[in-house]
């Protein structure tokens, strides 16, 4: 029988993941319908709520109760859903109460303002309208950052956030490997002289008839439309407020077909891990999933292991010119699987090919390093992040937008966060080629419009545990090997060698 401790933590805790979730259909609503007078009040209605989800779980009758189940899950094993839940209530707890209800309230707050202006900055490509909003935030999170407390680097309490036990030295290293097989590849690339006709792609495509052709693609991946819907915004995102209420936002170009197409994918594989989570986690600490990396495996699985294969493509491009006939008229099944894998140096990270993505993140990581480190300032980050971009992906930005204000994660104070979609990319080739493994028909099964067992498979090998174990040990457990970039630099090798030639 479970201890009445055990039981009333239970409550407390779901009681804040109420509070906490309120808090993400305010931030969600701002994104997608608040109009545009609306974020100064919003601001302050999300710090309220903020102090008020922190101060409820950092309360001394919290802490209590966490002492008194402590000999109690000494002798419980590690695999439980009760001792899963309690490992990560404790972990959350001793971090948070080193955090001010003060802290806490002014992040909220500077970020809510910050988001506001970010979308003001890149509408007009003027970093100097945001600068002043994202300097409040660099201050804030190294304020944070030194209330957690770090053994090696700054940067550490921040990226534990969102990949807990990683330490900014092992992504440092994790960089240098992939830098060294890509450096390579991209090379061989740039000298194949292959060609790849890509002008239909910049056709004016109807935004009405993108956003259906997207809602079919997410409805066949599985995505349940009575538990979530998809908006527009000018950042695509995934948000969950229960695991019967997860919503996808997604962008759409009239000049640009394959962006909503893979920002649907991209997001659906976030959602489908959100709904694929046991409903005995909602309102519970486990209904998110193992990491922000973890995460992204299953988003860039979606995009790129299964949306940029032919396979794929068999099975959706005749679709995707019924929707445009005439745009499409005189392309072929080939031309556009081409298209769609072509490689450049791209300025926008969110619509950069899978062999120069992770050199989009290293770009940020570093900035971000810096910022925390104060070896950069903030009025210096258009200039460093222009030559940053020249030095890694050969292509320097033309303006601000296109450049230091095309991502909205500094201005939601989501300093730690862009190492995950390499961490992200690096699961994804490990968990599907174990999926490979256990269903060697894959591909074919793409080829017929039919994703259901790599779905289930997902579902049954990572969704079904929630946020029960630690990235590193999920991905032991599901491939018996650890996190290992290798993989994903003979994928890439194997694909485009296909493509371009020997590489």
């Amino acid at each position: 029988m479970e201890p009445q401790a055990l039981n009333e933590l239970k409550e407390k805790i779901a009681e804040v993941i109420d509070v906490v979730h309120a808090i993400s259909v305010l931030e969600w609503d701002q994104q997608t319908y608040m109009p545009p007078l609306g974020g100064e009040a919003r601001a302050e209605q999300i710090a309220t709520l903020s102090k008020i989800a922190h101060e409820m779980f950092t309360s001394p009758q919290v802490g209590k109760l966490i002492h008194e189940l402590e000999p109690y899950f000494q002798g419980q094993s590690p695999d439980s859903d009760d001792a899963a839940f309690f490992r990560k209530v404790k972990r959350e707890y001793e971090k948070d109460t080193k955090l001010s209800p003060d802290l806490v309230s002014r992040i909220s707050r500077t970020t809510s303002l910050a988001r506001d202006k970010w979308v003001e900055a890149r509408k007009e490509s003027n970093f100097s309208l945001f600068a002043p909003y994202l300097s409040q935030i660099v201050d804030l999170m190294i304020e944070k950052a030194e209330s957690l407390g770090y053994q090696e680097s700054i940067y550490d309490a921040l990226v534990d956030d969102y990949e807990p036990g990683m330490k900014t030295s092992r992504i440092k290293a994790i960089f240098e490997e992939l830098r060294e097989g890509l450096v390579p590849i991209v090379r061989g690339i740039k000298e194949s002289g292959v060609e790849i006709r890509r002008d239909f792609l910049s056709r004016k495509f109807d935004l009405d008839r993108q956003f259906q052709f997207t809602l079919k693609i997410l409805e066949k991946m599985g995505y349940d439309f009575q538990r979530g819907r998809q908006d527009k915004t000018a950042h695509p995102f995934t948000v969950s407020f229960s695991v019967n209420d997860v919503r996808v936002t997604n962008r759409f170009k009239d000049t640009l077909l394959t962006s909503s197409i893979f920002s649907a994918l991209h997001e659906g594989g976030h959602a489908l891990y959100d709904q694929g989570i046991p409903e005995k986690f909602d309102r519970t600490l486990l209904m998110r999933g193992a990491s922000y990396g973890v995460h992204e495996s299953q988003s860039r699985t979606w995009e790129n292991l299964v949306g940029r294969s032919l396979a794929f493509w068999t099975y959706w491009f005749a679709i995707l010119k019924e929707f445009f006939p005439q745009e499409l008229h005189d392309v072929s099944l080939e031309e556009f699987y081409r298209a769609v894998n072509f490689v450049e140096p791209s300025p926008i990270r969110v619509e950069a090919d899978e062999v120069t993505y992770n050199l989009h993140t290293l770009l940020r990581f570093e900035l971000e390093v810096g910022l925390i480190e104060r070896k950069i300032k903030v009025e210096e980050l258009p200039g460093l992040w222009n030559s940053k971009m020249k030095e890694y992906i050969g292509y320097e930005p033309k303006n601000d937008a296109e450049g230091v204000l095309q991502d909205v994660h500094w201005s939601d104070g989501y300093f730690g966060y862009f190492p995950s979609y390499t961490i992200g990319n690096l699961f994804s080739v490990q968990f599907f080629r174990k999926a490979l493994e256990d269903i060697p028909d894959l591909y074919e099964q793409f080829a017929r419009g039919e994703y259901s067992p790599l779905r289930e498979w997902m579902r049954k090998k990572i969704h079904v545990h929630g946020g029960k174990y630690f990235p590193e040990e999920l991905v032991q457990m599901v491939c018996g090997e650890p996190l290992d970039p290798q993989p994903f630099l003979n994928y890439l090798r194997e694909k485009y060698r296909g493509i371009y030639g020997n590489l």
